[in-house]
């Protein structure tokens, strides 16, 4: 009997954990995330802006799916995309809205 219930706790417990998923959205700063670079406008383009951002405010990269902001595990990689659309795989942390990034590419 205890190796049943056990057996049905791993099964639970590895059910539970959450799986790699497909993210789509723009790569821009957690201060402008929402509002875009407008009003702040700390450079000439979008992403010079969101780099600026970053650098001198403190900031990260985030992703922005047009709904929800998504904080990126992997800043240095975000960087090389900085507000471009992109498609980013991994594992969602539910509660911090943390995406543990396994790869950003260029969305078609």
């Amino acid at each position: 009997m205890k190796h049943l219930i056990l057996s049905l706790l791993a099964v639970a417990a590895l059910s539970a954990a959450p799986g790699k998923q497909t993210f789509t959205g723009t790569i821009t700063d957690n201060m402008c995330a929402k509002a875009g670079h407008s009003q702040m406008r700390m450079g000439p383009t979008e992403a010079e802006c969101a780099i600026a951002c970053i650098r001198a405010h403190d900031a990260t990269y985030v992703l922005y799916d047009g709904k929800d902001v998504y904080t990126l595990s992997d800043q240095q990689t975000a960087e090389k995309f900085a507000a471009q659309k992109v498609r980013v795989i991994g594992t969602l942390d539910a509660k911090t809205k943390t995406i543990q990034v396994d790869s950003i590419t260029a969305a078609k």
